[in-house]
């Protein structure tokens, strides 16, 4: 019973993430100039839209790899206009911007929650931080069940943000480099990592050196959580 309803806490966050992720990017794609994923519904955050594209991102993966591992991976998608990028490479780049920041912003109100639960005695620190134990319930019960899902989505967004913003295809990172080059040498790049074997070999390059990236960025927003303990 316990791991059912663990892998519905994960499920849950999982989902709402990806969800919230997904249509951060085609808001900003709206705002921007391109009603690509606007049209298509995924300006949205009903979960339905974004799994119906990519069902096997989001259902299937995110339940095999609960099974094999005790944690969730998986993926969606935001589609947009390719032309429009090109034309508008710094667009394109803000729009890359968006999802990681939506997946921010999700760790800050986290963050400011598990703050509010500890100051009214809802909550408590654990003596040991763990990926799904970030906070305890001071009792049984709801209290309990609340600090799972806020250390979910407390480290699964956090997780979801440093790993997007890598810089390499198909990554949002390798996306949200354009911003920072000239038109001209934005489309290069931009053509140039279009070829499919790249996003290949940075899941690959992005798979192994994660855990190093991960751990202590993990511990720096820990640590700025609780400043008055001296987690390590």
């Amino acid at each position: 019973m316990e791991l059912v309803v663990m892998a519905l806490a994960w499920y849950f966050v999982f989902l709402f993430s990806l969800t919230f992720h997904e249509a951060s990017h085609a808001w900003a794609a709206h705002r921007l100039g391109d009603d690509t994923a606007y049209e298509g519904g995924q300006v949205s955050l009903n979960p339905k839209v974004h799994m119906q594209r990519e069902p096997f991102g989001t259902i299937i993966i995110p339940l095999v790899t609960f099974a094999l591992s005790g944690w969730m991976m998986g993926w969606a998608s935001c589609p947009y206009d390719p032309r429009w990028a090109m034309n508008y490479p710094k667009r394109s780049a803000l729009m890359s911007l968006a999802g990681p920041v939506a997946n921010f912003i999700i760790v800050i109100v986290s963050g400011v929650l598990i703050r509010v639960g500890i100051a009214t005695g809802l909550f408590m620190p654990p003596l040991q931080i763990t990926f799904t134990e970030v906070v305890l319930g001071a009792s049984p019960g709801l209290a309990s069940s609340m600090a799972l899902l806020l250390s979910i989505f407390f480290s699964l967004n956090l997780l979801l943000a440093v790993f997007n913003l890598l810089p390499l295809p198909p990554l949002d990172g390798s996306g949200i480099l354009p911003y920072f080059m000239s038109e001209d040498g934005a489309r290069n790049y931009m053509h140039f990592i279009s070829n499919p074997t790249f996003a290949l070999i940075g899941i690959l390059i992005a798979w192994n050196v994660f855990d190093h990236i991960f751990s202590p960025v993990h511990l720096l927003f820990i640590r700025l959580l609780y400043p008055e303990f001296g987690y390590g």
